[in-house]
């Protein structure tokens, strides 16, 4: 009976994986609203709102840009599947991160607003990174990526210069330790150096030789190459 269970959990799993990426992608909200709710935010709560929507925005947006490089090494195709949630989510902690800017901080004021993304460089570069994000967000659906045609891989390369955008946004903010920008800012930076296509190409060359070499030592013998090689001398 244990078994009967574990293999149907087992095969759910297996169809039901991705669904997994809303409960998890929602959880910092979840918990930002029952802290706001309970009383749990900072004695400077608006500040907590902040950084936390804003931390949670980047964090996705990380893991969305993530997902073809993950592919590419691993070989592991499904994991695209996690890419547009991902990058979703993101956008709409973006978008909670502003809100909470513009109008739990100044109130809507639009005088105000205007005045402080031009004084400050680092609400300047967020402001950028979001109106990037923006279109991509709107145009991520299968329609739009039929309509658009080629053109839609190459609106959603924005994404490549959004994220950076997001980092340096991130960073500036900081009045001193910017330690964790500086490795999220690595870690984007090596997502982004994977993306270049000689040396994708050169990975999945290199992930096809090993899984060639592995199945070759489970069936006994040597791949074709080194057998050839060998044969030689």
């Amino acid at each position: 009976m244990f078994f009967r269970h574990y293999d149907w959990r087992r095969a759910w799993l297996r169809a039901h994986w991705t669904d997994l990426v809303h409960p998890a992608a929602l959880a910092p909200l979840a918990l930002m609203v029952w802290d706001a709710l309970t009383g749990g935010l900072t004695v400077n709560p608006i500040q907590d709102l902040t950084q936390r929507t804003g931390y949670a925005a980047i964090i996705l947006l990380i893991l969305s840009l993530s997902c073809t490089p993950l592919s590419v090494v691993t070989g592991w195709k499904r994991i695209i599947a996690l890419r547009r949630p991902l990058g979703l989510y993101g956008f709409l902690y973006a978008t909670l991160h502003m809100l909470v800017f513009t109008a739990l901080d100044f109130g809507l004021n639009l005088t105000l607003i205007v005045q402080e993304i031009v004084e400050k460089r680092y609400i300047l570069v967020g402001t950028l990174a979001l109106l990037i994000l923006l279109p991509l967000a709107l145009t991520s659906t299968k329609g739009w990526q039929q309509r658009l045609g080629r053109n839609w891989k190459r609106l959603h390369r924005l994404a490549y210069l959004a994220v950076p955008l997001a980092i340096v946004h991130y960073a500036w903010a900081q009045k001193s330790d910017i330690r964790q920008p500086l490795l999220l800012g690595a870690a984007v930076a090596l997502l982004l150096v994977l993306r270049l296509p000689l040396l994708r190409r050169r990975i999945e060359t290199w992930r096809r030789a090993l899984v060639a070499r592995r199945q070759a030592t489970l069936c006994g013998h040597a791949p074709v190459g080194e057998t050839r090689r060998s044969d030689g001398g």
